[in-house]
């Protein structure tokens, strides 16, 4: 830990650590790449993701990618070594950070200090002096202040030197000079009523990711999102800030460029842009903070498509998004032999993905958003899309609905707002808006070439941005950007873990039409529409020394209904008669280290298939009854905690209870029936 205190020797004193898996740089000029290293410094400089810069100190920091699972630390400490025996480097340090939020500061070996009024200037710099300090400005904007460095090298000893001269008797204040980065409040245009609660010519729309909530705590800073599509204009003014663009790549020219090669490639640029574009302009992706790594790959099944994920995951890439497919149906067309032709994903691709989910980010996996297709079809025929290892992504509209074209099925994971169309043969509305609003590319290439395709009752005739994008390829950027705030809050979240926050952090919309199942999945909108601000507060539970945890989920029974399981309450249904026939639980807030595993027991037909995490247990067969049940934790956190259960038996005025995996009620074939349940998790 490294101390500092503002306010004075009374002051509030403020805690640093190291970051492990951070470097930074000051250079003699220019960034690392473009030295003239040494063939060992050369080697290391792909290790490094530029992650933030600071013009006042003349520095760049860099996370470390760790290669086949070496450590972190120690390649810091080589890379440390290596760029110190550099001419062209004069400093390759450690980075600091807040322990509580992550905030990175960066260290200049200056001080502020501040004496009494009382005291010359002579006594000030012969007491600087003492402590091997050396002014290098008076300043005028308070007494006796004065802007001092100590000698080059001295590193972290600043601190130490702080804390002394603040215990001297003449120093009114004393700290380093200890820089953050500078963030522009990313703006929302109007227009972006898929982030928002908006009115658009007057209509009120309330069909947003809630993202002001998830903005409270992360816009993304530190991470990296993977846009592998045709092109990114990266000169765009939402792109073009120092560091905002990382290992751009053309796995098809094997170049590192990847900008739109032809005037029809427009896709990538709006797709980066509902991502992370940054809000600096008129334009704001989910994560405006996160920096982007746009990449061209070739056609489907090409070598050029397998390359881009490898190279994704080997520089850094957190989360990758994939708005691309195989060829879709004709989505107003039902009969179009197109939505049954199976169309599998290559090996060469399959094998891509699963490197990228393994070996990326030191082994926890990227997280791979794919959008689901515009075919209205069944997502199964799209071995890409349907793929376990990634998150497919339907589109839903401004009123709450499934989007008429957006793919559907089993495999569809979540679904974010997009475009939608006006199709009376469906009984499907008019849609109240144009569609997303994001990046398109400058002047005059893109889809808004100069303004003309935006109607003038949306306003703004800008040609760098569109307001017509659409398609669950604008929805699958969107759940990458949600992704990137969850990695921002928890970095230490598998690919799996962050999938299982997303499902958890679904809102069911349009319940009637959705048809959701006992797993709370629809086919048309996987298991809702994914809300940012949960999702944050989901992942920040991951990382807070949680000391308790409440079981929530619904019990369901013979006649119908289901009542919601609250921790500690038996669950109580309006029908006197009832009998229990199956469940669906889950601890709250998700915990990467503590899951709920439970089975029933049947009358007459035993054991039902142990489930875990909201998934359904019992039977569908409503004249049936439960006659017991199992609960138990599972997971690294088990141990710390223990789970009781009760029930009350049909018919007799008693309960039976069951603790930590151990039979409520009974094992056996025949029993009485089991009317209410009540379950509570408690720390040992």
């Amino acid at each position: 830990m490294y101390t500092f205190t503002y306010g004075g020797a009374d002051g509030q004193e403020y805690q640093l650590t190291e970051a492990s898996d951070m470097v930074v740089v000051r250079t003699t000029g220019g960034e690392l790449p473009n030295l003239p290293l040494s063939d060992t410094s050369k080697s290391l400089i792909p290790h490094l993701v530029p992650i933030a810069t600071f013009p006042e100190a003349d520095v760049i920091v860099y996370r470390i990618v760790s290669h086949q699972g070496e450590s972190v630390l120690k390649m810091r400490n080589t890379l440390r070594r290596e760029l110190g025996k550099e001419s062209q480097v004069r400093f390759a340090g450690r980075v600091l950070k807040d322990p509580q939020s992550g905030t990175l500061f960066v260290y200049t070996e200056n001080f502020f200090v501040q004496f009494d009024s009382d005291q010359s200037e002579a006594d000030c710099r012969r007491i600087l002096e003492e402590h091997g300090l050396t002014v290098k400005e008076k300043l005028v904007f308070a007494t006796n202040a004065f802007f001092a460095k100590a000698k080059e090298g001295t590193g972290l000893d600043i601190f130490a030197i702080a804390n002394k001269l603040l215990t001297h008797d003449k120093v009114v204040h004393c700290h380093p000079e200890l820089i953050r980065e500078k963030k522009h409040k990313a703006i929302v245009h109007p227009m972006q009523w898929h982030l928002r609660p908006t009115v658009i010519n007057g209509t009120p729309i309330n069909q947003h990711v809630g993202i002001d909530e998830a903005w409270e705590v992360h816009r993304g800073e530190g991470v990296i999102i993977a846009v592998i599509d045709d092109g990114v204009d990266t000169s765009h003014e939402e792109f073009n800030q120092d560091g905002k663009v990382v290992f751009p790549r053309n796995t098809v020219r094997d170049r590192d460029d990847a900008r739109p090669l032809f005037d029809r490639n427009n896709h990538g640029t709006a797709c980066a842009g509902v991502a992370c574009a940054s809000g600096s302009h008129k334009a704001s992706g989910v994560a405006p903070e996160a920096r982007l790594m746009p990449i061209v790959a070739g056609g489907l099944g090409s070598m050029a498509e397998a390359k881009a994920f490898a190279w994704a995951a080997d520089r850094g890439a957190d989360v990758i998004s994939c708005s691309w497919g195989p060829v879709d149906g004709d989505w107003s067309n039902p009969s179009d032999p197109l939505h049954t032709r199976p169309f599998r994903l290559p090996d060469s691709t399959r094998l891509a993905i699963d490197y990228a989910t393994t070996q990326g980010r030191g082994g926890k996996g990227c997280v791979i958003t794919w959008a689901a297709g515009n075919g209205n079809e069944d997502i199964r025929f799209d071995g890409y899309a349907s793929y376990p290892k990634v998150i497919a992504v339907a589109a839903c509209n401004d009123q709450g609905r499934r989007s008429v074209y957006s793919d559907y099925g089993d495999a569809v994971w979540c679904c974010f707002p997009s475009s939608d169309f006006y199709a009376p043969q469906f009984n499907h509305p008019r849609p109240l808006t144009p569609g997303i609003w994001t990046t398109d590319r400058s002047a005059r290439a893109g889809y808004n070439p100069g303004g003309i395709n935006a109607e003038e009752t949306f306003g703004d005739f800008d040609g760098d941005y569109t307001a017509l994008f659409g398609g669950t390829s604008s929805s699958c950027p969107g759940v990458a950007g949600i992704a990137a705030l969850i990695l921002g809050v928890n970095p230490d979240l598998t690919w799996e873990e962050v999938k299982t926050i997303i499902r958890q952090s679904c809102e069911q919309i349009d319940p009637v039409m959705g048809g959701y199942d006992d797993r709370g999945h629809s086919v048309f909108y996987g298991f809702g529409r994914l809300h940012a601000g949960v999702a944050v507060r989901r992942s920040k539970a991951t990382v807070e020394n949680l000391e308790s945890f409440d079981v929530e989920g619904m019990a369901f029974f013979n006649y119908s209904s289901a009542v919601p399981v609250r921790e500690g309450a038996f669950t109580r249904d309006k029908y006197v008669f009832n009998r229990l026939v199956g469940m669906r639980l889950q601890l709250a807030p998700f915990h990467p280290g503590l899951s709920i595993r439970y089975r029933t027991f049947i009358h007459k037909l035993g054991p039902s298939p142990w489930v875990e995490n909201g998934a359904y247990t019992g039977t569908y067969d409503r004249r049936r009854k439960l006659i017991g049940l199992q609960i138990e934790l599972c997971g690294p956190l088990a141990a710390n905690y223990t789970v009781e259960y009760e029930a009350e038996r049909r018919g007799r005025r008693e309960t039976v209870s069951g603790k930590d995996g151990s039979v409520c009620g009974t094992d056996n074939r025949r029993g009485p029936a089991l009317e209410e349940i009540k379950i509570a998790v408690h720390r040992r």
